[in-house]
């Protein structure tokens, strides 16, 4: 056994470098605003009724100014001022917003919904409400996002707090109070069980087509001190930066460090996804990300569960089927061939697998190739003191088997920001051109690649950790509906 520390992984801003997006961003810059042809106002459409439209309205007006840090912080760098989203400062862009891009709700057709006894009638009904706003300012105005605000007494009436039953290829546990631009300011946190239908996984799949991402607002959110609540600070951030990655989507605020001297990699992930009615089908799913962050989403076929190990597999058509649409997908969008490519799956690669990505790679004459198992592990490190081990701790095990803390106490921050015992990452080589060090560094940068929330100290690698939002609106999808929105702003 032998360990190693990994520094926090720098990102890359407009005109510098930095470990933490907060600050990034406030001192350098969104990264694009070294493109020439990058936006400077985001025009932001909305729907709801029209009491919470004036209070996105002053909400957004308060996030175009500069938020005090949470007051008596003891940590300041887990939470800080909000820079303001204005041509000024950070983001260097604003938001348009007006009556004329808003579409309001009547107060009587919620009235109509609220009292519906039937749950999915009721859920149903909400999703065709939203929708029919959507579409209209889709398809009539002029928008970049569209933000959905859900009344208070709506939500209660569409959200149950429970969880989904467990599947096997799930990662689960640890990490449930990462709370992104969705979940403090989320209509639905709660996963339904059996076919109780989800609103946000819903709304967002019938309304893809359209081709504007949503933003969904609980009413609630827009109060400044509510209990269980993120400060004000911290919501400007995830929900700015949330937005202004999903307006833009050919752009983002800060991208991975790269090594010039390296050949550019390309990041996939592939992972499964249950079908709404929970039976034995599940469909494959894979994400690919470049360097700099730029995602596509692709659906795949539907697998059975492995009789051997009961996880669901990809046989070796699938696999080479997959993945060879997902690198052609980066080589039309990059114009290259990725000179790496680095696989990660949430489960073990089977031969059949194995053979069918190894096939896929060599016909698209990828040079260097790492097969990579990303999963939960059963260890728990301590080291002397009250916090837990800190972020970046790398146990090798063995030459194929690692253990890497992506949560745990952060060094920036100066204390550890998980209500819970950190639960390491189990790393597993099972082929690689690339060294143990290396791959395992990549996957705490990977970490920090998610826009949905600003603080850094993510769990999984966004390869891994997309899939769930991801899955959660594929579901909706069937094979009727037109070509899934290959970029990761539509699901987040």
């Amino acid at each position: 056994m032998k360990f190693h520390f990994i520094d926090e992984p720098k990102l890359e801003f407009g005109k510098g470098t930095h470990v933490c997006p907060r600050a990034g961003i406030s001192k350098f810059g969104v990264y694009d605003t070294k493109l020439d042809d990058r936006p400077e106002k985001i025009f932001v459409g909305a729907v709801g009724i029209n009491e919470t439209l004036e209070k996105l309205n002053k909400w957004l007006d308060r996030c175009s100014e500069y938020i005090p840090a949470k007051p008596d912080a003891a940590q300041p760098n887990v939470f800080p001022a909000f820079c303001g989203f204005n041509r000024e400062t950070g983001f260097r862009a604003e938001f348009a917003h007006d009556s004329r891009i808003a579409r309001p709700l009547r107060n009587a057709a919620l009235d109509r919904l609220i009292n519906l006894q039937n749950w999915n009638k009721r859920v149903e009904g909400a999703v065709d409400l939203y929708y029919k706003q959507i579409k209209f300012l889709a398809l009539n105005r002029k928008v970049d996002v569209i933000v959905c605000i859900i009344p208070d007494v709506l939500y209660e009436a569409i959200s149950r707090e429970q969880q989904s039953a467990p599947f096997e290829e799930t990662l689960e546990g640890e990490g449930s109070e990462e709370v992104d631009s969705e979940g403090a300011l989320g209509a639905d946190r709660g996963a339904q069980v059996g076919q109780d239908i989800n609103f946000r996984g819903a709304l967002k799949a019938k309304s893809m087509h359209l081709a504007i991402p949503l933003q969904l607002i609980r009413e609630i959110s827009f109060e400044s001190v509510v209990k269980e609540q993120q400060d004000e600070a911290t919501k400007a951030w995830n929900f700015c930066t949330a937005l202004y990655y999903k307006a833009n989507r050919q752009t983002v605020p800060w991208k991975l460090v790269s090594d010039p001297n390296k050949p550019s990699a390309c990041f996939v992930g592939i992972r499964f996804y249950r079908s709404r009615d929970r039976k034995i089908l599940n469909t494959s799913l894979a994400q690919v990300f470049d360097e700099l962050g730029n995602g596509v989403i692709l659906r795949g076929t539907p697998v059975e569960i492995d009789k051997k190990d009961r996880k669901p597999h990809l046989s070796e058509e699938q696999s080479y089927r997959l993945l060879r649409r997902a690198l052609e997908e980066y080589t039309d969008a990059l114009n290259t061939v990725p000179g790496r490519l680095v696989l990660h799956k949430s489960s073990n690669f089977n031969e059949g697998e194995l053979l069918g990505f190894k096939r896929a790679s060599t016909e698209l004459r990828v040079q260097s190739v790492d097969f990579i198992t990303v999963m939960d592990s059963d260890f728990r490190l301590f080291r002397k003191g009250i916090y837990p081990p800190y972020r970046g701790s790398h146990i090798e095990l063995d030459k194929k088997t690692h253990l890497l803390y992506t949560r745990g106490s952060v060094k920036f921050y100066r204390t550890q920001t998980s209500l819970y015992i950190p639960q390491p990452l189990e790393i597993r080589i099972v082929e690689s051109d690339e060294s143990a060090n290396t791959i395992c560094a990549e996957i705490l940068a990977l970490t920090k690649m998610n826009w949905n929330n600003t603080q850094f100290d993510r769990k999984y690698p966004i390869t891994i950790a997309c899939a769930k939002k991801v899955g959660e609106v594929m579901k909706y999808l069937t094979t009727a509906d037109p070509e899934p929105q290959i970029s990761y702003g539509f699901y987040m």
